[in-house]
């Protein structure tokens, strides 16, 4: 449960005054009254109320003074002007400022007010998240730029860092197993994988391609990882369930790494899984090969055609929700793999893909062996494995 809503109500008319708290207690706010100007500031200054309704007639002290005041000691505080249907040119002026909205007076329709109310506080909590996220972004953008400094100075321990932040080459929650592999085509990788619990009965887990290769690829695996456990340790104190939901993940990811910097985008597939109930949610931000899922019907795709992350400010990314009960086994592979395929169309090279998997065993050891992935000379783009087993045990 969030915080119970503070409103201030400064209204001289003890008859209109009464009837706005008592609307406003109706809607389960907490109010305080004031009867003059003076006292709505000081009210004001010892309250902190999260919205203020202010008529503009008041005694003593002017109703736009006393918002002019208020404006300037707390601009991110909303304040509704309460005029009479012949202020129509103070209201104007009240909005000039610093007034957010304003409704006459006698309130017929308390429809209107409930309104007024309901998009200050939600334009509010916008601008306060916004303020937040940003000085999080500046944050991070130091703390990275400070990492890729180090990354170039020292290939090597950056190989060590970067081999620090994956999870373990396998995990077991619940009935299943998580199973990763990496091949870097130099010696820092722009793939990535993870998976991690969430809560006590789901577990997260995507795969990414960053653009390019090196240092500065390798930089962006640094970002995600960071903005993935800043969500989950959220989550973990109750604060948001935004890492349960890929679709939210990935347009905060998208606005991160569009905002940063650095020049880079990334395709990723991000899926929740639901242990008990056997359902996964899931995202995908332009992943390609598409995601395989194995079952006792043989082999089918998680097609998606949704946009690459970090290239466009207001790309918009669909989430969706499929039941993982027949599934015996899910298999994701970076489009590296397609590299090792003669030069082709990229429907061909994903035919020959699927084709190969099918001729064979789907599991990770299995496909590099198959792929002869570590008896090349030379890795011609990164390869990421992710494999999620029903059933699978470790050895």
């Amino acid at each position: 449960m969030g915080a119970v809503v503070k409103i201030l109500t400064i209204e001289d008319e003890m008859a209109v005054r009464r009837s706005l708290v008592a609307h406003l207690e109706d809607l389960e706010y907490d109010y305080i009254e004031a009867s003059s100007g003076r006292e709505g500031i000081a009210l004001f200054d010892e309250t902190k109320p999260d919205l203020v309704l202010c008529d503009l007639r008041l005694p003593g002290m002017d109703g736009l003074d006393v918002l002019s005041t208020l404006a300037e000691r707390s601009p991110d505080t909303p304040i509704i002007i309460v005029s009479g249907a012949n202020q129509v040119a103070d209201a104007i002026q009240a909005l000039k400022r610093g007034a957010w909205d304003y409704i006459t007076k006698p309130i017929v329709d308390f429809q209107i007010l409930d309104t007024a109310i309901e998009r200050a506080l939600n334009r509010a909590r916008l601008i306060q998240e916004n303020r937040a996220y940003q000085k999080h972004l500046e944050t991070l953008n130091i703390e990275l730029s400070v990492a890729l400094g180090q990354l170039r100075e020292d290939e090597e321990a950056a190989r060590a860092l970067q081999s620090s932040l994956l999870p373990p080459p396998r995990a077991r929650f619940g009935d299943y197993e998580f199973r990763r592999q990496l091949f870097p085509s130099l010696l820092l990788s722009g793939d990535f994988v993870d998976y991690f619990p969430i809560g006590d009965h789901e577990v997260g887990f995507y795969i990414a391609d960053i653009s390019g290769h090196g240092a500065a690829s390798a930089f962006v695996t640094v970002m995600l990882k960071t903005l993935f456990e800043k969500h989950l340790d959220a989550f973990q104190r109750d604060q948001e369930d935004i890492i349960r939901q890929p679709g939210e993940m990935l347009d905060h990811l998208n606005r991160a790494l569009y905002l940063s910097p650095i020049e880079k985008y990334l395709t990723i597939f991000y899926g929740v899984l639901d242990l008990r109930e056997q359902r996964l949610r899931f995202c995908s931000g332009g992943q390609f090969p598409y995601p395989m899922l194995f079952s006792n019907e043989g082999i089918s795709t998680l097609t998606s055609h949704d946009k690459p992350v970090g290239l466009f400010e207001d790309s918009i990314f669909m989430q969706h929700e499929i039941d993982f009960t027949p599934v015996k086994q899910m298999l994701m592979i970076s489009d590296g793999i397609l590299e090792l395929f003669p030069r082709d169309s990229a429907r061909r090279r994903t035919e020959w893909l699927l084709q190969m998997v099918a001729d064979g065993s789907p599991e990770i050891d299995d496909l590099i062996e198959r792929f002869n992935i570590e008896g090349l000379d030379e890795i011609p783009d990164d390869i990421a494995f992710l494999s999620i087993v029903h059933g699978g045990n470790d050895e």
